[in-house]
């Protein structure tokens, strides 16, 4: 057993108490020539966390220690939360005084200290720095005569970086700058830096995004080693690949996807048979060309998944294979990983297969298309693919039937519409409008939620190494809170402290068609846990699903790429135990670092998303809108508007009375009118200000003749 395991084993035993190097050598029996090893592997421990040493230099695992490993969640007035590494323990509230240099991102060490006033959590101190987010920040720069600061963007880094004068590469006031910090901050001492790129001013085309890119380290270049191995990869499907694949060429698959779609890497069809529907799911067999430990495998392991900001891809593997060799191109040739299931009339599972591929799609079909034909029967459209126009109705069939036995196991359907910024060829924003779920996206959600569920079954019960993706309970203090705050809205929410999804499923049924339908969703979908890989299977709440996982994509997200690679492994009789014991280490790191980049992602599309939704609105100073009453807080309302985007109409602009907020109706009510403004009221409303560096909108409101 190697050391990492056994001393793992060994500290969590109850007698434990914290013991030096030497006696943990002793008590181990760790012979001379391996006492190098052993310090390696404490090493190794104490940088991760799963180790902590004192100052006495002894050894003791945090939870025997009254200490919590995680990640700091930084909040712009200075003060920060504790994100647990250990799902099981709640959030811990620090002060800025009790960061002891510690910075938005950073994985630290925590010790608990006595249940605090802030919001009922826990208070703690970090002791231990164990690894910094990252060494650069970017920042507004301004010069001095003797020195420079840099104004971090995010405004979690809540502190201003000293540049030596000779540290600035020549950057002058006003520009946005990369820094990167060579001094870190102590409890009087900001931090300092070296300036080692100069982006340009802010109002230049291009440097807004470009900012956002280099805030998240987001890699817009891939290695030499990359493009090298590039030449290796052919362009189309050779005959010797096909191999072992079974033949799906002469059914009639296509893809639906967005417009703007590039990377293509699921294809569906659908027949007819005995008592039921035959479905196949064709993935993209990345895999095949992606091996692993490649210099290709390296680098998509890092980047983890493709980012989509609201201007640009960035891409997890190279255009030669993303929109290349691997993208399912129409009436071409290409390797997939296919899974065929067979339902009943009831759309329940019979029987599946899970083969290599070949296909040749007869279509590139787009969710408008498709919907034009199955909700428009729109009469250009239907006569252009004839052909599918019953297989699309077949699809249809089947996905409603899926719909509704997902339903009636409890599976929750948010109904969040999302804004889709319109950018001209400038990169200015020209329109935001709802991204709607029509009838062919439910089509293709539907289809790949069955193929990623069979695959997460079949891989569960032959108890090989695996990716799951994973959706825990939520909070009891969340679904509290939750609670609170639908019964201010009229709505009741049962077993709280053991809450089921078919629950929440209920409140978002009674909400539908309602002004308040939005908020609800929202509100409800924050108070729920944040999916995330894991190499355990601990289910899908969301989905009410006992297994799950992410097979679909693997030409943007890395954990689909793995799971290729295990199912062809055991496809082909090659997961011995030795393999299976390798693959352990592999899947547990694949989950850790394919979280961490996905929530990454996930925090620069949403920023480039508002960058350019504020950029939209400030050209819109003085328009009325209809919207609707979002939040209700003690300095003022959140609007939301038709096309999704939400601004503040602050306490101060309520002219006409004094506001008072109501905690528990969650109103503002007037002392002197009464009135009062509550969730789901529709109002009309003039932009105000807006401030697009801190991504802010303010309205204020107006009456039905346009007056404030």
């Amino acid at each position: 057993m190697p050391f990492k395991e056994q001393l793992i084993e060994f500290m969590k035993q109850e007698a434990y108490k914290p013991m030096t190097e030497n006696e943990l050598a002793q008590a181990l029996n760790v012979h001379a020539g391996e006492l190098d090893l052993l310090l390696k592997a404490l090493n190794y421990m104490e940088k991760e966390g799963l180790v902590v040493k004192t100052r006495r230099g002894r050894y003791g695992i945090p939870e025997k220690m009254n200490l919590v490993v995680g990640m700091i969640e930084g909040h712009p007035k200075g003060y920060a939360f504790l994100i647990p590494e250990n799902q099981d323990i709640d959030d811990i509230y620090i002060s800025r005084e009790d960061l002891n240099g510690a910075l938005h991102g950073d994985k630290v060490v925590v010790r608990p200290k006595l249940p605090a006033r802030h919001e009922g959590k826990t208070e703690g101190e970090v002791i231990r720095i164990l690894k910094r987010a990252s060494k650069k920040v970017v920042g507004t720069i301004e010069r001095d005569r003797y020195f420079s600061f840099v104004t971090p963007d995010d405004k979690r880094f809540y502190y201003d970086i000293f540049v030596p004068k000779d540290q600035t590469m020549g950057a002058k006031s006003g520009q946005k700058v990369v820094v990167k910090i060579t001094r870190w901050p102590e409890k009087r001492r900001n931090p300092e830096g070296e300036v080692i790129e100069v982006l340009g001013y802010e109002g230049e085309k291009g440097i807004d995004i470009l900012s956002i890119i280099k805030k998240y380290d987001l890699p817009l270049e891939f290695p030499k080693k990359v493009l090298n191995q590039l030449e290796d990869i052919p362009d189309e499907v050779r005959q010797e690949d096909l191999e072992g694949r079974e033949d799906f060429r002469d059914k009639k698959i296509v893809t639906i996807d967005g417009e703007d779609a590039k990377d293509l890497d699921d294809a569906v069809g659908v027949e007819r048979i005995q008592g039921g529907y035959r479905l196949g799911v064709h993935i993209a067999d990345v895999s095949y060309y992606v091996r692993e430990k490649s210099p290709l495998d390296i680098e998509a392991m890092k980047r983890g998944t493709s980012v989509y900001l609201v201007d640009r891809v960035i891409p997890m593997l190279p255009p030669k294979l993303s929109n290349g060799i691997c993208s399912l191109n129409p009436r071409t040739d290409r390797l997939t990983m296919s899974v065929v299931i067979d339902f009943d009339k009831d759309a329940k599972v019979k029987s599946y297969r899970i083969t290599p591929g070949i296909i040749k799609t007869c279509e590139r079909m787009t969710y408008t298309e498709v919907t034009k034909i199955l909700e428009e029967n729109d009469p250009d459209t239907m006569k252009r693919y004839e052909y599918l126009v019953e297989d699309f109705r077949l699809m249809e069939e089947l996905a409603k039937k899926l719909t509704a036995k997902r339903f009636s196991r409890g599976s929750i359907d948010f109904n969040i519409e999302e804004a889709k910024v319109i950018l001209d060829d400038s990169g200015n924003p020209v329109d935001v409008v709802k991204e709607e779920r029509r009838t062919a996206n439910h089509i293709i959600e539907e289809f790949m939620l069955a193929a990623n569920e069979v695959i997460a079954e079949h891989m569960y019960w032959l108890k090989t190494p695996f990716v799951y993706r994973v959706h825990e309970v939520p909070d009891e203090e969340k679904m509290f809170s939750l609670r609170e705050f639908l019964y201010n809205l009229g709505y009741t929410i049962k077993g709280i402290k053991n809450i089921k999804p078919k629950a929440l499923q209920e409140i978002l049924e009674k909400v539908k068609g309602r002004s308040e339908e939005r908020v609800v969703n929202t509100v409800l979908l924050r108070s729920l846990k944040r999916a995330r890989y894991s190499e355990e299977n601990l289910g899908h709440f969301g989905l009410a699903a006992h297994f799950y996982t992410h097979f679909t994509s693997p030409i943007r997200r890395y954990p689909d790429l793995m799971i290729h690679r295990i199912i062809r492994e055991h496809l082909e009789g090659r997961l011995d135990a030795k393999r299976q014991e390798k693959l352990s280490k592999i899947v547990a790191r694949v989950a850790k670092i394919s979280s961490e980049r996905e929530r990454i992602a996930d925090e620069a599309e949403r920023e480039s998303n508002d960058l350019k939704i504020a950029e939209y609105m400030a050209r819109r100073i003085g328009n009325i809108y209809d919207g609707i009453v979002s939040g209700v807080t003690p300095f003022g309302i959140f609007v939301e508007l038709e096309n999704t985007v939400e601004g503040l109409v602050h306490v101060s602009n309520l002219e006409d009375d004094f506001y008072h907020f109501d905690e528990e109706s969650i109103t503002l009510r007037g002392e002197r009118t009464g009135r009062v403004f509550r969730i789901g009221d529709a109002v009309r409303v003039r932009v105000s200000k807006v401030n697009v560096v801190e991504r802010q909108i303010d309205f204020e409101l107006v009456n039905n003749r346009g007056q404030a």
